[in-house]
């Protein structure tokens, strides 16, 4: 799947493999993954879990729902333009086989088993927000810790937290195309 994408020269080649890859998902899968999301909610504190909760969601699920919309509708077929930042996307690729098999979950306690293909489903939506559609993984307006947010000014995304994953080697925030907030 990885090398699939890293071969993509489009946005729109990109797009059609990821609403392929995302497509073979089942409702038992999402709801598989929902459960995960769920799960690592819980463990954050209020108010700030209330707050973040609709962000994540909509990370996740709201760009899922997007992403099939586009691949149902062809809309990917017209998408001619490269993508934007080629050496930054096949870092990206490289990385999702390590990221999707280096955890150990056997010390979780999690009613049902979370595989690599689900952890896989995490990079090919934000392949898709990231690469396809040119905008931060997390979407704007999320909070973090802080009183900060993902920020959208004059058509630039900000993010408080961009450059501070640099020692998370799997996170989705090393290939993002926000820059870095100054703090306030």
């Amino acid at each position: 799947m990885a090398r699939r994408m890293a071969a993509a020269a489009t946005k729109g080649d990109l797009g059609l493999i990821l609403g392929e890859e995302v497509s073979r998902y089942s409702l038992a899968d999402l709801q598989i993954i929902g459960g995960r999301l769920h799960a690592e909610m819980v463990r954050l504190p209020e108010p700030y879990r209330k707050q973040v909760h609709p962000y994540i969601t909509e990370q996740l699920f709201g760009a899922h729902h997007q992403l099939l919309s586009m691949y149902r509708s062809g809309r990917f077929l017209s998408m001619t333009e490269p993508i934007t930042d080629c050496a930054t996307f096949v870092e990206f690729c490289n990385m999702i086989p390590d990221g999707c098999l280096r955890w150990d979950e056997s010390t979780q306690r999690l009613p049902f088993r979370y595989t690599p293909r689900h952890r896989a489903f995490y990079y090919l939506i934000s392949a898709f927000t990231i690469f396809v559609l040119d905008r931060p993984g997390h979407p704007v307006g999320t909070p973090f810790p802080g009183g900060f947010r993902v920020e959208e000014r004059n058509g630039s995304y900000y993010c408080i937290i961009r450059d501070r994953e640099k020692d998370v080697p799997f996170s989705i925030c090393n290939f993002c195309p926000a820059l870095q907030t100054e703090e306030g």
